[in-house]
Formats: C-alpha cells, structure tokens, sequence
C-alpha cells in the first residue's frame, strides 16, 4: 500500500474543499488500512508517549477518556498533520477574506507551530480518545489559545455496528438569529473526517456571515469506539 503521504497528495483536494466550505466539514474515506487503525488504537494502552490523560468526567466533558500524545510525535501522526496541514492552509485562507478577518495563515505546518511557539502555545494537541458503553462528548471547540486553526481533523478507529453502536459524530451550526443545526455523522473505519474548529462563513444576500460551529459524540450504546484527533495549533497547557 502506498506510504500516506502519497495518498494524501492523491486526494481530490477541491472536492473535499468545497465540501468544506459548504456543508463545515469533508470526509474522506478508507485513507488509513486496517492495519493503520488498529495499530493507532494499540498506542493506546501504552504507558509511554503521552503528556497528558483526561478522564471527562471530572471536567464535565462527558463520559470516557482522552490522552494527548507528546513530542516527538508517532510517525504516522506526525506525517498527518504535516501533510494534510497545506491543502487546508489555503482554504483557511479564503475562508478569513470572505468574512473579512486579518488572519493569514502560513503554507506550511512548520510555520504555523512557530507562530503558537511565540504565543507560548508549546503543547502538542494530537490525540486520542476511548469510548465505551454510555460514553459521550459535550459539545465544545479545541481552541487551546489565541492562535489558532480554524481546521482539524478526526481519524475513525473503529467500525461502527460491529465494535460499537451509537456514539455518532455530531456538529452543531449555530446560524444568527435562528435556531441551531445539528449534523450527525458515521463515518466508518479507517475514515477521516475534516471540519471546522469554531465557525465557517455562509454567503449571505450582501456578503458572507460568520456560523459559530461546536463537536461532539452522541451516547454509545454498547461496545468500545476509538478516535484519533489532529488539532494542528498547539496549547499553551
């Protein structure tokens, strides 16, 4: 099978774009091999590699548990977010001229971490997320700073029906001056799923408009579900 990131390079990049910019989010289907997944999952239960665990529900997140790995990163994750990071620069980009917003953000991943690192924003945000029966996320944004992308992306596991049930991936549009939109997605395993961190513009009659977006996970119903996060920006904590 090809290395990643030649199937990254290989991906309909304006498909997935003007998903993006219409619907706030783009799927792409099957980029990792089974094997890919279910080696990511055994990172797992690894007691080395990461900084920090969170059990969700001390914080009220919800119910199940997260870990954030630490430099240096996996290597299949650190190809991820380096690689996917180009295409959606772009896209960003277009994304601040349409509502107006003085933000740019540079072509390359590596630039963009300089940018948090002068923020004071050094914490790697990639991780990892296990889900059994009853779990769930609240809805919520993965900002971590005042810099920030407005992309990220989730890399699916598991298989849903056959290692879990519910546990649906859940976007909320809220739209000014009207009632929120809620989005609920399956994807399958070895899918990713790109979406907008915190808001994506609509056209308007006179222009484009600012939609505030929020994520979350719907309430398993039995089995185990695991999820790998790529936030591209990094945290300060």
């Amino acid at each position: 099978m090809e290395k990643i990131s030649e199937r990254i390079k290989q991906l309909d990049w304006d498909i997935i774009g003007e998903s993006l910019h219409n619907k706030g989010y783009g799927l792409i289907s099957n980029l990792l091999s089974d094997e890919e997944s279910e080696g990511l999952k055994k990172l797992y239960v690894k007691p080395d590699g990461y900084r920090k665990t969170v059990v969700m529900e001390r914080y009220r997140f919800g119910l199940g548990e997260y870990k954030y790995f630490d430099y240096p990163l996996p290597e299949i994750i650190q190809t991820l977010r380096t690689e996917l990071y180009p295409h959606l620069a772009p896209m960003a980009n277009l994304w601040m001229k349409a509502l107006k917003m003085d933000n740019q953000f540079p072509s390359t991943h590596q630039h963009l971490l300089k940018d948090c690192w002068q923020n004071h924003q050094t914490k790697p945000t990639p991780l990892i997320l296990k889900y059994g029966a009853g779990g769930f996320n609240t809805l919520h944004q993965d900002l971590y700073g005042d810099v920030y992308f407005p992309m990220q992306a989730v890399l699916f596991l598991s298989e849903p029906t056959v290692d879990y049930t519910g546990g649906e991936f859940v976007l909320t549009q809220q739209t000014p001056r009207a009632q929120s939109k809620a989005i609920v997605l399956q994807p399958k395993k070895g899918d990713v799923l790109l979406f907008t961190t915190n808001f994506r513009p609509v056209q308007g009659k006179t222009g484009y408009y600012r939609v505030n977006m929020k994520h979350g996970v719907s309430e398993l119903h039995w089995g185990e579900r695991y999820t790998l996060g790529i936030i591209f920006h990094d945290a300060i904590s």
